[in-house]
Order: structure tokens, then sequence, then C-alpha cells
């Protein structure tokens, strides 16, 4: 199976040859990054399986946001640093989306709108738990911003991932859904539309006074999808969350063919849920692949309200309080799984020198993806140096 790598080897030079300094420099980048992950223009190290002793080339990553490679690894570290932050509440995932008349706006500003979007999702549904008729309760959330449809067309829109609970706002206690007597229900969404859409448009208002943004958009109705999560555990519900946290708008497993001219994905139909298959012309592919490169210094994932890192302190006051309360509690900590070992499938495999780009292309100048078994005779083994050079 082709990787987008692999698209981006066949394709990427004609694609800059074509478009040539009307490319970004972040997209530049992206492509340089993607083309150089876990080959051994990065480097690499030399790790031995202490069960049979069979030597393995680890190829360095990228870690660019772009690279589809390197969401898996972020993922762990994100579960990792979120398992002390969960609260005792059932969680929701709610998604605002802009109407089709604002996309192209926002995508010519992108680092102030995106940011925008994010705000107003969260004060449109902090104001209404506030209110006693649903929560009467200070929230917390987590969005995402993600730019991309499911055939990578640009579609900018917010993914909120809320524990349903908060600080009351007059005893100052905690109080979740279930103790309100709506265990999978949050807030009316159509309610919660309205004011995103106020929310939004004064702040995109205020941020760029010049900007012509039309006024159809206020007679028509902002979409807002809400559901309560699935997962019950702790552990799965972090893995479910850091799906929507470490994603690119397209993933080496959805490309099913690559040839001199086109690029064929797979993606799941909206409206029915059937998976299909679409083909595009390579340069096509690349072009929606990059307009979602995000721009240098803007975050995808921001904290609000009690989930900020501000409120740390209080978060963890309210975490003691609520640890006999009955809900769901977390669950031991899951040690993370070393390098395996190809050859025999040890999960341990030891690192032993640090090497340099000419040696990993010397020892296996086609490998793209770690580990990389060395042969017995590997020129490198010999010639590599210490772990700290």
């Amino acid at each position: 199976m082709p990787s987008l790598a692999d698209v981006f080897e066949r394709h990427a030079h004609a694609y800059q040859a074509r478009f040539g300094s009307a490319i970004p420099l972040r997209h530049r980048e992206a492509i340089a990054a993607i083309l150089a992950c876990r080959t051994g223009k990065l480097g690499g190290h030399l790790a031995r399986c202490p069960d049979c002793g069979t030597e393995h080339l680890l190829l360095h990553s990228c870690c660019n946001r772009a690279c589809p490679r390197c969401g898996a690894a972020a993922s762990a570290r994100w579960i990792e640093a979120q398992r002390k932050l969960l609260l005792p509440a059932p969680y929701f995932h709610l998604v605002f989306t802009l109407p089709q008349e604002l996309r192209r706006i926002v995508r010519s500003h992108q680092r102030i709108l995106l940011a925008a979007l994010c705000r107003a999702a969260f004060d449109a549904l902090a104001l209404l738990c506030a209110d006693h008729k649903f929560l009467g309760a200070r929230i917390g959330a987590i969005a995402v911003i993600h730019t991309w449809s499911r055939t990578l067309v640009w579609h900018p829109h917010a993914h909120l991932l809320v524990p349903g609970g908060g600080l009351d706002t007059d005893t100052l206690t905690w109080r979740t859904v279930r103790r309100a007597g709506r265990k999978d229900f949050l807030v009316p969404v159509r309610a919660v539309a309205d004011r995103f859409r106020a929310r939004f448009m004064a702040i995109a208002r205020k941020a760029l006074p010049d900007l012509d943004l039309p006024q159809s958009v206020w007679n028509m109705h902002w979409v807002v999808y809400a559901k309560r999560s699935v997962p019950r555990s702790s552990e799965r519900l972090l893995a479910y969350l850091a799906r929507y946290i470490h994603r690119t708008a397209l993933t080496d497993k959805r490309i099913i063919a690559c040839d001199e001219t086109s690029v064929t994905f797979t993606y799941r139909d909206s409206n029915t849920g059937a998976h299909r298959s679409m083909t595009l012309a390579a340069q096509e592919l690349i072009r929606r692949f990059l307009q979602h490169v995000p721009p240098r210094g803007m975050h995808r994932v921001r904290a609000y309200g009690l989930l900020h890192p501000f409120h740390r302190p209080l978060l963890r006051r309210v975490q003691i309080a609520n640890i006999d309360n009955g809900d769901d509690q977390a669950d031991p900590p899951v040690p993370r799984p070393g390098l395996r070992c190809w050859h025999c499938g040890s999960p341990s495999l030891e690192l032993l020198v640090r090497l340099t780009p000419w040696q990993c292309q010397l020892a296996a100048p086609r490998a793209r993806s770690p580990p990389h078994r060395l042969p017995a005779r590997s020129p490198i083994i010999h010639s590599a140096g210490p772990l700290d050079q």
C-alpha cells in the first residue's frame, strides 16, 4: 500500500515546479519533513534485542505536525499528560461548524478566525451551562481545530470535549449532569448554535474591523452537533479523545493506489456511513492536503475554563473532593510499550549508539519505517560513534 510519503516522492517535485514561489513556506517545510520522515536523512539509532541479539536500525521521525506518521507518538504523550486531569463526570463531544459562506474568509485569516471559532464555541456553551435551567455550573473544555472534510475539502470546524459537570456557581461544589437529572443531555444545541453565531461574529468584527462579513449568515442555521461519548473507563475515554487531538487530513492507511497521474484514497460518506473511494489528480491531492497545514504558531488544541492550565490547582481540589462519589474512576496507568523486535517479538529493544544520516543510508538506503533489521555484517555496527555524540 502506498503512503503519503510515496505520493510526495513521486509528485511533489512537479507540484513545486508548477507553483514555485507561490507555495507558502510552511507547505514547503511540510513536504520536506514528510519526505525525510523515518529515512536515513534524519539519522537514527542502532538498537539490539536483549533476547535474541538481533541488531535493528531505528530511523528518526520528523515530528512535523502535518506528518501522518508522527501522530501516534504525540497521542501517547498527550494521554499520559491528560490522565491526571480527568474529572468525575461523563464527557460530551460537540462539533461547531462554520457556514460555507464564511469558509473562504476564514482560510484567508486562519490565525485570527480559527481562534475566534474556538473561543465563540466555548463562550456559547459556557453561557448556557451557567444557567440553572441546565447545569448551573462553571465548565471546562478542550477545543481541537480541524479544517478538513473526509474528502480533504476546506471545512473549518471545532471539536469540543467537555466534562458533563462543573463548579456550582452558588455553592462552589461540584455538580454533574447526572445529578442534575440529565444523564445524556448537556444543553439544547439549537440554543447553543444561536449564541455561537452571535459570539463568532462579534469576535470577528472586533479583531478584523475592516473585514466584510456577509450579512446572509445571520439568517441561516449554524450547525452544532453534540453527543455523550461512549467510552466509560478512563483509559478508553482518553484514547477516544486522543483520536481528535493529533490527527492529520489524510492518513497513510486511507491511500490505496498511486500512479503516474492520480491518487486514490478511501473515505466514509457522511450521509450513509458507507466507505467509498475517490480518485484525484496527484497535484490536486497534494494541494488539498497542504491547505490544512496550520500556520506557524497556531495552536490546534486549546483549553478553556476549568481545564485551562491556570486553573490546575482548582481542578485538583475538585478531583480530591469527588474521589469517592461513585463516578467512573481512573484506571491504573498502563505502561507504555517499548520498541518491538521484528525477529522474536520482544518489546524491549536496547539503544546502543546514535547514527549519522550517512551511516543510516549506508546501512539501509531504501528503509523508511523503523525498526529495520540489520544484516549480521552491517558496515555501521563497528563504525558508529557513542550514543551522546
